[in-house]
């Protein structure tokens, strides 16, 4: 059912869900790595919005975009997805 959703392989799938999710450990690895820089606050802020922003769409590629929002969207879990998505426009 997963990959009538997309036009990807599964093996596609998975090589990006790897791609991104590997992406956004490091970015926010590096991030709480240079908080303790000058202006770290600030790239800690940058490298760890990405980094959340790389695990979401990781988990996009294996569950597909519209069924990930739906799962976000859900009233038990719609409380986590506000604070985070704030989170992320913050940052910015």
């Amino acid at each position: 059912k997963v990959l009538d959703a997309s036009t990807l392989s599964f093996g596609t799938r998975v090589r990006w869900f790897a791609i991104c999710f590997i992406a956004g450990i490091a970015c926010s690895v590096l991030g709480t790595a240079l908080l303790w820089l000058p202006k770290g606050i600030k790239l800690f802020a940058v490298f760890y919005t990405l980094g959340n922003i790389a695990a979401l769409a990781s988990t996009c590629f294996l569950m597909g975009p519209m069924k990930q929002l739906k799962a976000m969207f859900e009233p038990k879990r719609l409380i986590a997805t506000v604070v985070m998505l704030v989170n992320i426009i913050l940052s910015l």
